[in-house]
């Protein structure tokens, strides 16, 4: 699904700053992969260039078979509305708008009825875990875990390729986390969705399948996890 020949990024200000130095790796349809490094190793620009936010200055990023690295502006756009589902640590939710409409929001650009709009929104906050209950309350009557359940089905309501998680847990509680960090562990396991998680946190990473290390703008591990997280407790009020 992904793959990177030799992405080197460079950023032109007062000084010359390289953010990536020729990185190159490849994620395979259905993989779990987490990016960890500190602040300020690369990750962030990666995570950039991988949700097709930014180009590289050197190098390419293929997605699905498509030379992403040399697209216009409208259609990194279009990459980014067919084939890229993002979830941030902030949770980007309207807050005086119900759930519903905060996750068919991204329909409203690829004028589907409404509708549809609706059943889609349904089935993806089911994806993610989210109770019936709440469907129907504004985003701001909601815990943090519930918001962030709320992202991870705005991110699946348009079926994409890939879905990139940024640091999706750095806003909540350890317990809280757990649940969301779940929910990424059934959407890969049960529906075999690809799923880039970028994190600085050790603990997050070991959720995933594989970690690609990267510090200084250099990718210094890329491993298998053989010591994963399984999370396979249910709390009771999954939903806070």
């Amino acid at each position: 699904m992904i793959e990177c020949q030799n992405i080197t990024k460079i950023y032109q200000g007062v000084d010359e700053t390289v953010a990536l130095k020729n990185a190159s790796f490849s994620i395979k349809d259905g993989e779990f992969v987490a990016i960890m490094g500190p602040s300020g190793s690369g990750k962030s620009t990666l995570m950039h260039i991988l949700g097709a936010l930014d180009t590289p200055t050197k190098g390419k990023y293929f997605l699905d078979g498509h030379d992403v690295s040399k697209l216009s502006d409208d259609e990194l756009a279009d990459i980014r509305k067919n084939k890229i589902g993002f979830v941030f640590q902030s949770f980007n939710l309207l807050p005086r708008a119900t759930v519903l409409r905060n996750v068919g929001l991204p329909l409203v650009y690829s004028e589907v009825s409404p509708k549809e709009r609706e059943e889609r929104a349904r089935a993806a906050l089911k994806n993610a875990g989210l109770d019936e209950s709440h469907f129907n309350h504004l985003s701001n009557q909601l815990s943090g875990g519930q918001m962030q359940r709320v992202a991870i089905a705005r991110a699946l309501v348009n079926n994409p390729s890939l879905i990139l998680a940024d640091e999706p847990t750095g806003n909540l509680d350890t317990k809280t986390g757990d649940i969301v960090l779940d929910t990424f562990q059934t959407l890969n396991q049960q529906q075999h969705r690809t799923i880039v998680l970028i994190t600085h946190e050790p603990y997050v990473a070991e959720h995933a399948d594989r970690i690609i290390h990267i510090r200084d703008g250099v990718i210094v591990e890329d491993s298998r996890n053989h010591e994963k997280r399984f999370i396979t407790h249910h709390h009771e009020g999954a939903s806070k």
